[in-house]
């Protein structure tokens, strides 16, 4: 199978149903922009802290390709069969996030990002995660897009912030809280 196909040499891309759309268009922007988070996943996924963590972290990776192709898809045509998100997906993400919240300390501060390159890489994931969502609704707000893909992405940001925190406790490194100055 060839990688190129100069089809996209002018700048446009085809939307899973056939529709050409210029490459900064919203839904590419959208749809690219779950691709960079699934990317950073994957890197917060390779540390070694995350290593009993694989699994469910790869279950992410495998929902944000199911938003993916959702995005991909020209919503005004009918198409192959998409992967469709599930509520059980939202409930998975709530359990894990109640699951780690339990073994933390209490959140009492804001906290800043960073203590530990493993859990900057997180904290990365989290902010594109946030920006991917932005993204989402903004798409949203001109086109066809499920409610379900805004509420999984809108709940997986707040797993990665209870998993940057569940890092930084097992690896020993400090949490740093803000103190804003007065």
């Amino acid at each position: 199978m060839k990688i190129y196909t100069r089809t996209g040499d002018q700048g446009l891309t085809s939307l899973i149903g056939g529709t050409r759309v210029r490459k900064s268009h919203l839904r590419i922007d959208a749809y690219g922009t779950v691709d960079e988070l699934n990317s950073y996943i994957g890197l917060v996924s390779d540390q070694p802290v995350n290593a009993a963590r694989l699994t469910i972290l790869r279950e992410i990776q495998d929902r944000l390709f199911t938003i993916g192709a959702t995005l991909a898809s020209d919503p005004e045509k009918e198409t192959k069969r998409i992967p469709d998100l599930h509520e059980a997906d939202i409930t998975l993400l709530e359990k894990e996030i109640d699951a780690m919240n339990a073994e933390i300390p209490p959140l009492k501060v804001f906290v800043l990002p960073g203590g530990h390159q493993s859990v900057s890489f997180c904290h990365v994931a989290r902010t594109v995660c946030r920006r991917t969502e932005r993204l989402v609704i903004a798409l949203q707000e001109e086109s066809f897009v499920a409610e379900l893909v805004i509420k999984y992405l809108n709940r997986l940001s707040d797993y990665l912030f209870v998993l940057a925190r569940k890092m930084a406790y097992e690896l020993g490194a400090e949490e740093i809280s803000w103190k804003p100055r007065l």
